[in-house]
């Protein structure tokens, strides 16, 4: 009798066991290919949906890099033809002041020829 409850006893494990494991390969077996390929698509068009969004971000990003880089081009530029325009201006101003100072020295010295008496301005003339 000892076989007999031993038997019973493997034999309840067998099939409890069996039916639990027969629920885990039902939890656990792969999907169908039907499903597969429809989680597969569904799958691709989210990532393809993200890429997209990806790259309109990124050509957004660079779009409003460019202009920033653009403005601050033109800023640069801007700066470098005002400095210009201050050095032109300066230079222009230095000339004019060395122009009046030529002809005012030219002035004093026709002043100092016509004051020296006639001997004295052949005399220059001739050591010129």
């Amino acid at each position: 009798m000892a076989n007999n409850d031993d038997f019973g006893t493997f034999f309840a494990g067998f099939v409890i066991g069996g039916l639990v494991g027969a629920a885990v390969a039902m939890l656990m077996a792969p999907q169908s290919g039907e499903e597969t390929r429809t989680l597969i698509k569904e799958r691709s068009i989210e990532l393809r949906d993200r890429a997209v969004e990806t790259g309109q971000e990124a050509r957004v990003k660079a779009e409003k890099a460019l202009e920033d880089a653009r403005v601050r081009a033109n800023q640069a530029l801007e700066e470098v033809q005002a400095r210009a325009e201050e050095l032109a201006q300066v230079t222009r101003d230095r000339a004019a002041e060395l122009q009046q100072r030529g002809q005012e020295m030219l002035s004093t010295i026709k002043k100092q020829a016509e004051a020296l008496p006639a001997d004295e301005q052949a005399d220059e003339a001739a050591e010129a």
